[in-house]
């Protein structure tokens, strides 16, 4: 059953369609997700005794961050199943990503930097975990910039796919950064094998600003696969049949 669901899920028509469906819900839930986590986050979470209130970027910094690395595997998966099987919506997927993700990175980096400043006295430091982030930056520019340059779309998706994959090595780099070299940058607090060790008050509007951003992804690559899907079977039957269709509605 779950082998036959992801072989009709891997055709673009039947992705089209269900997509069509999940977006008014994850536009829902995203909203939803925002608004309270903004409120726990910015209002009802008590302020921090070393910080004060500018421990409060952790809001968008830290969902960000771990955006920029679900991203990016999500892209490699797909770049891997691409060149393994030849699926089209794989190779979408990873092309719908990569805008997303270099967002997602540059708020991390830009927020990091405007925490550092009254945290290390500094907006930038040449640490590993900060330096290994700015990587990550690249790849998704240099994957967005890959695509860019190559005019046939079926060898600009496995060029891409390679340099997402070689890329990926990075990704343990920035996770680890901190246990294996000495860095500004604090340890994982959330995460932990035991209880974590940030209050329950800022954890809840943590985790809600993460469940905004996982929704925001959602319905953004979506929103962008489809578009994508779109444009690449515009000459085939079931895509002429829906102009069509919306043109006797219009």
């Amino acid at each position: 059953m779950m082998v036959k669901f992801i072989h009709k899920l891997a055709s673009p028509k039947y992705f089209y369609h269900l997509s069509g469906k999940l977006l008014p819900w994850l536009m829902a839930m995203c909203l939803l997700f925002f608004l309270l986590g903004l409120v726990q986050g910015l209002i009802y979470a008590p302020v921090d005794y070393q910080q004060g209130h500018s421990y409060r970027i952790m809001f968008i910094h830290v969902p960000s961050a771990w955006m920029s690395l679900m991203i990016y595997i999500i892209m490699a998966t797909a770049g891997a199943i691409f060149l393994i099987w030849k699926i089209k919506l794989a190779a979408i997927i990873a092309s719908s990503s990569a805008t997303i993700g270099a967002a997602f990175t540059f708020i991390a980096l830009v927020t990091g930097a405007l925490w550092g400043k009254p945290m290390w006295g500094t907006y930038w430091a040449w640490d590993a975990r900060l330096t290994s982030e700015l990587i990550l930056l690249f790849l998704y520019l240099g994957y967005i910039a890959l695509e860019e340059a190559i005019d046939d779309p079926r060898s600009a998706s496995k060029a891409c796919a390679v340099l997402v994959l070689v890329g990926v090595v990075n990704i343990p780099i920035i996770h680890y950064s901190v246990e294996w070299w000495y860095t500004l940058h604090q340890g994982a607090s959330v995460s932990k094998l035991d209880t974590p060790s940030i209050h329950i008050s800022m954890l809840i509007p943590l985790l809600l600003m993460t469940l905004a951003c996982k929704c925001y992804y959602a319905l953004t690559i979506l929103m962008q696969a489809r578009n994508k899907i779109l444009w690449q079977e515009q000459n085939t039957h079931w895509v002429r049949a829906l102009i069509t269709e919306n043109q006797s509605k219009g």
